[in-house]
This record gives structure tokens, C-alpha cells and sequence, in this order.
């Protein structure tokens, strides 16, 4: 009755997978008040998710960009700061400020300086000699490796923002503190560094024992004998004795001489080998070249005659004549040279000692110059002559 009058049935009916009626698989059927009610419920979860996640996702965005802004912020702090350190290390290389930079580590070249926020460069050749003489066996490496942590005066030398280029020298403040303890004659205990063809690089030592600056020993300057290799005359390690001969503050350079501190083997030839004359009048008889032993012939001297003529020109010079001449011991150089000698001058005469091979000549000057006067107008005769 109620099934054919259309009422509403408790029974569910069964339903295939695929909506048609299936009797084999039943599924229950889920009331339109009950499915009603449920989409509502999803709907509202789903509203509310998506509330959530836009508001999640505006938090998020909020705290990146305050991130952003927060970085932006150190960013610039940092890069300010570094400016002003740049800024600073040029202030100390125009002033030539001294500073005990910190030793942060090293590599090949050099040493890693910290200045403030920024990291420099001091190369090892910069290095003052006193580290590399305290302990000559030592490697550059192992003195590096010790210097570690340790703080060392030092020089701002360059400091180029743009190329990222901060160098600093140790060399330079150590000249700054101790070369004005050195003056022209003073004689050194010393160390020989570098040995170039040119000559030798020495390290001077200072009576607290350290070795503090460095100077060049010429190839010119380091023996009476001919030196056509320093290397035969001077090794890396060895102690020698040194004379200040010359001192360039500007360029902070120092010349020494080793020979200079042995007497020179042309004067013990002319005293001890040539006759001395026995009177001023006998000299002015003899004749322009004076031999060792009468059977002895020497020729004159190349170019010198010309050298003479040029001497008589130069303002202050009254008279040139030639004296001894005689043959020395050993060949000192190939070239002819003059030089001014220490023998002591009498009625307003010099005497220079022109040397080439084993030959030596004397000259004798007549002049109202002193001794810088004379070498200076050699120095112009010997810029004229060829």
C-alpha cells in the first residue's frame, strides 16, 4: 500500500558503480538533507582554509620583506663601514702613520693583515730583515706560520678601493724608526742577503744584535779585484764588515761598500812600487811617463790625453800634467777610470789616478777647487768624453 501510494521509503536500493541497479553490490544513499548539510560543512572548511592560507601566506610575505629590508639595512651598514676604513687607510698611507697591524694568516706571497673591517696584504720581501736573520735556516713559511696572531709595525703603502688592493710594509716604518741612527762613514757588523748580478743585498746589524735595514753592496764595491761574478766573492749567510758610503733618505736607500774598508792596492803599487821622487824639482824633470824599471816601456793610457785637454777647461782648473805610471798587481778594471786620491794635496795640487786593466797613470791637478769641486768636474769631463 504504501510502496504503490509513493510514500517515502526507509528501504535504500541497490545501485552498481556505475548507477545502474546492481542487486550484487548495494551502497547506501546518503539523504538530501544529510548531503545538503554537508556541503555546507566542507564548504565553510574549505572558506576557512583559504582564509587561513591568505592570511598565512600575508604574514609570510611580511616577514620576507622585513628580512629584505633588515639585510638591506646590514648591507649598508657594512658597506659604510668599509668605506670608512677605506677612507682611513689612505689618511694613514698620505700621513705615513706607524701602526702594529695583526698578523691573520698567510699563503704563498705574503702575510693577511687585518686593518679594521678589511684585510690586507703585506708580501714577504717587505718583510723587516730581522725576522729572516734570527734564525737563518728558518723557511719564510715557518716565519710566516709564527707570526701568526702576533702584531708587527707596519706602513699603509697602498690603499686602492676601487682594485680592492690594501699592501702594508714593514720595511717602511722600520726605515722610518731607525734610519736616522746611520750616517755616511759609519762601518756595520752585517749578513748578506740576495745576491744579484748587480750586486749584493746586506743586512745591517745593530747593537741590540737585530738586523734593522738593508743596503746594497755595488758589484763596484765589492773587492779591489776585478769582479766579473759578486757570487765569487759573497753567498747568501755570510758576515762581512760594511762602510756607508752613501745615503738616499727620499728614496730610502742605503750604499755600502765592503772594499772601501781595505786599503786600496793602486796606492801601495805607486808608493811601493814606483820610485817616489826625491823632490818637487826632480818631478818636474822627469819626463810625462815614468816606467817601473828602465827597461820598461808603457804606453799611454787610451783617451786620456783627451780627458786632460777637457780638464783645462772647466772652471777652476789651472794646470794638468801627467805623472808616475806604473803596472799594478792585479787587474781591477777594463775600462779606464779616474779617481780622485787620498794623497794629501800641496799647493793647491790633487792628484788623480787614472786606472785601466793593470795600468795606472798619474795626474796631477792644479786647482782652486776643493775635493767635491774636482769630482764634480770630472764627473762632466767623463760625461763628454766618449
Amino acid at each position: 500500500m504504501f510502496a504503490a501510494a509513493g510514500g517515502l521509503s526507509l528501504v535504500s536500493r541497490p545501485y552498481g558503480i556505475d548507477g545502474s541497479s546492481n542487486p550484487s553490490v548495494s551502497t547506501p544513499v546518503t539523504p538530501s538533507w544529510c548531503r545538503l548539510s554537508l556541503r555546507r560543512r566542507l564548504s565553510s572548511a574549505r572558506s576557512s582554509c583559504t582564509a587561513r592560507l591568505v592570511s598565512s601566506g600575508s604574514s609570510v610575505d611580511q616577514e620576507e620583506a622585513s628580512g629584505e629590508g633588515s639585510k638591506t639595512a646590514d648591507e649598508d651598514a657594512r658597506q659604510a663601514r668599509r668605506s670608512a676604513d677605506w677612507r682611513a687607510a689612505r689618511a694613514y698611507k698620505d700621513s705615513g702613520i706607524i701602526f702594529d697591524g695583526r698578523i691573520e694568516g698567510f699563503n704563498n706571497g705574503g702575510l693577511l693583515i687585518r686593518f679594521y673591517s678589511l684585510l690586507g696584504f703585506l708580501p714577504y720581501p717587505l718583510l723587516s730583515p730581522s725576522h729572516s736573520c734570527k734564525d737563518p735556516p728558518t723557511t719564510i713559511q715557518d716565519i710566516a706560520k709564527d707570526l701568526v696572531g702576533s702584531s708587527i709595525p707596519m706602513k699603509v703603502l697602498e690603499a686602492n678601493e676601487e682594485e680592492k688592493k690594501l699592501i702594508f710594509s714593514e720595511k717602511d716604518a722600520v726605515w722610518s724608526k731607525y734610519s736616522s741612527q746611520v750616517k755616511v762613514g759609519d762601518v756595520f757588523d752585517a749578513r748578506v742577503g740576495s745576491v744579484e748580478d748587480y750586486g749584493a743585498f746586506v743586512h745591517l746589524r745593530y747593537p741590540d744584535g737585530f738586523y734593522y735595514l738593508t743596503g746594497l753592496v755595488h758589484v763596484s764595491e765589492v773587492s779591489w779585484d776585478l769582479v766579473q761574478d759578486v757570487r765569487d766573492f759573497l753567498n747568501e749567510g755570510d758576515q762581512v764588515r760594511v762602510k756607508v758610503i752613501h745615503i738616499d733618505r727620499e728614496k730610502s736607500r742605503i750604499t755600502l761598500s765592503i772594499k772601501q774598508l781595505e786599503d786600496d792596492p793602486l796606492l801601495e803599487t805607486l808608493d811601493k812600487v814606483i820610485p817616489q821622487y826625491k823632490c818637487q824639482q826632480e818631478a818636474q824633470e822627469e819626463s810625462d811617463v815614468l816606467n817601473m824599471s828602465s827597461n820598461m816601456n808603457i804606453e799611454p793610457l787610451p783617451g786620456l790625453e783627451s780627458i786632460c785637454k777637457e780638464l783645462l777647461q772647466e772652471d777652476g782648473i789651472t794646470g794638468v800634467r801627467l805623472g808616475r805610471q806604473g803596472l799594478e798587481k792585479r787587474v781591477v778594471s777594463q775600462d779606464l777610470e779616474l779617481w780622485l786620491s787620498n794623497i794629501p794635496a800641496k799647493d793647491k795640487q790633487f792628484t788623480l789616478l787614472a786606472r785601466a786593466g793593470r795600468q795606472v797613470q798619474e795626474v796631477y791637478l792644479t786647482t782652486t777647487l776643493d775635493q767635491d769641486g774636482i769630482k764634480k768636474a770630472v764627473q762632466r769631463v767623463l760625461g763628454r768624453v766618449p
